[in-house]
């Protein structure tokens, strides 16, 4: 076997020394134009990325944060509750206290205790929440991100929309978040979620908005009127009432809402533009008024309609037609009280097509209590004109179907109510 004399392996090692030299320079080169600072756009604006080098500044988030995150806020709360358990009548009964004596007790009162986030939206003190975040509470406390524990009162709160109004108990000025304006949003612009999920305070989870106007009965939830924002911003138990932010840390959402099970992970949350609407009402009159005509309703084609008479029901032939069917009318509600029956179905609304249920609730929220509802509608083969005077929603909450009065066909429905 050859061996290599040293001189031999010193001209190898010069080689490779020169070899090393000359990729060093090069990449000396290179190195400034691919770490150069890139600009990413996106629907909302230019987000620069800084070099990697350790001189790295804030990141948008960060900025985002920094701006908002003072104003964001843990809401606990507590309400006192009467003990599940034993009947208490059953102590008292003889035969009962024969066998047991008085070792046992009526069960006590206990104490329920939730949490939340908010977020203060005026110098006031007004904080921003979910309802139910803060519904049937005895006590409501604000933790500030500076430490402090305040004591909160519930303003008001509405239901319907998820939303409610706390004030701070406060001496001195409070940090607001800047609202924005959630009718500039676009699909794919930034969607920074902040909150206190399971305890954790000031929890910071980004991603980007997946979706709008995305109507909450097609998550099954139909007591519940809300055109919601879809986010993949982790939104988790705890981040309830807390602000969804946009790229330079204005407010344009309020978490309410994520899917567990199929699709977990999907979260949402309620538009500032219409929390803001909400908020102005609850801080004025204390409640919001919905106006409701009382109709539950399923949106209805020429497929729907030939299915629906081609089986036996208490239905009287469905015209086949784009419209909304109405399967079910309450009692004592304006629709009943301006002719409106099982069966009939509406195709316009105040001059405009309704084609989907929603397309009518939103024609009912701009009529709003006792304002004028025309409705074109197809009743037994003919077209007529209604017209419909929608009342406050409470007027209604008694108003329902007696047991076994639903028909079987309306049964195979998911009605949408208004």
């Amino acid at each position: 076997m050859a061996v290599a004399s040293t001189s031999q392996l010193m001209q190898t090692n010069r080689s490779r020394m020169s070899s090393r030299e000359s990729m060093a320079k090069i990449l000396a080169l290179a190195l400034p134009l691919s770490f150069a600072p890139v600009l990413v756009h996106t629907a909302s604006a230019a987000i620069p990325l800084g070099p990697l080098d350790g001189t790295t500044k804030a990141s948008f988030v960060a900025r985002a944060v920094q701006r908002a995150g003072p104003a964001v806020v843990r809401i606990d709360t507590s309400r006192t509750v009467a003990s599940a358990g034993i009947p208490p009548a059953i102590f008292n009964d003889p035969f009962f206290r024969h066998f047991f004596g008085d070792r046992f007790q009526v069960p006590s009162e206990r104490v329920e205790r939730g949490q939340g986030t908010g977020v203060i939206f005026a110098a006031d003190g007004l904080v921003l929440t979910n309802a139910h975040v803060v519904a049937g509470s005895d006590r409501v406390t604000i933790g500030m991100t500076d430490g402090r524990s305040l004591d909160g009162t519930v303003v008001g709160l509405d239901t319907v929309t998820d939303l409610a109004v706390v004030r701070v108990d406060a001496d001195g000025p409070l940090p607001v978040a800047p609202l924005g304006d959630s009718e500039d949003l676009a699909v794919g612009d930034w969607a920074i979620a902040v909150g206190n999920p399971f305890g954790l305070d000031n929890t910071v989870t980004m991603g980007i908005i997946s979706s709008l106007n995305r109507n909450i009965s097609k998550l099954g939830i139909t007591d519940k009127r809300l055109e919601l924002i879809q986010t993949d911003a982790a939104i988790n138990p705890g981040n309830s009432g807390g602000p969804l932010l946009n790229a330079d840390g204005e407010v344009i959402g309020i978490n309410t809402l994520v899917r567990s099970g199929p699709g977990a992970g999907l979260g949402f949350a309620i538009p500032i533009n219409r929390a803001r609407e909400i908020a102005e009402e609850l801080v004025t009159y204390g409640k919001v008024s919905h106006p409701l005509v009382g109709i539950s309703l399923y949106p209805l084609t020429p497929d729907v309609a030939r299915d629906l008479n081609g089986k036996p029901s208490d239905l009287p032939p469905v015209p086949e037609l784009n419209g909304v069917l109405i399967v079910n009318v309450l009692p004592r509600s304006p629709a009943e009280q301006s002719g409106l029956e099982l069966g009939d179905v509406v195709v316009a609304a105040n001059g405009n097509p309704t084609t989907t249920p929603q397309h009518l609730l939103e024609a009912v929220e701009v009529t709003g209590v006792d304002g004028r509802l025309r409705l074109d509608v197809w009743k037994r083969g003919r077209k007529i004109r209604v017209v419909v005077i929608p009342t406050d929603m409470v007027t209604l909450r008694g108003n329902r179907q007696p047991p076994g009065a639903t028909p079987d066909f309306r049964r195979q429905l998911l009605p949408f109510r208004n």
